[in-house]
């Protein structure tokens, strides 16, 4: 009886650390079993872009950058997102200059946005 307890225990702690954890990170860009669109960041700036943190509307966080290590938006280029349609709140910027925005993906469609000058 004390293995299962402490197995339902164990169990217990690792779903709540997943829950934790998709709230810290935004939760996955693309949700199993649901359809999806495209998220398209323009840089219509003067600055590179060097983080773009997206997370679903539900999140507590904007979560992490989801820029791959390494790639940055220059002025004048983009980088596509493929997300599960639905709501998304986005941060997209420098270390120290940002720009906040809220924006809902329909399945099957592109969304673009154009980051002009973050704040």
């Amino acid at each position: 009886m004390r293995g299962f307890a402490r197995l339902a225990a164990i169990a217990v702690l690792a779903v709540s650390l997943t829950a934790c954890a998709s709230m810290i990170t935004g939760g996955p860009l693309v949700r199993p079993g649901e359809p999806t669109g495209a998220l398209e960041i323009v840089n219509g700036s003067s600055r590179t872009l060097t983080a773009v943190l997206i997370s679903a509307c539900s999140a507590s966080t904007y979560g992490l950058n989801r820029l791959p290590a390494g790639v940055t938006i220059p002025p004048g280029r983009s980088y596509r997102f493929t997300v599960s349609a639905g709501c998304w709140d986005v941060d997209a910027g420098l270390a120290y200059s940002e720009a906040r925005f809220r924006t809902r993906v329909p399945a099957g469609r592109l969304v673009r946005h154009t980051i002009v000058n973050p704040r």
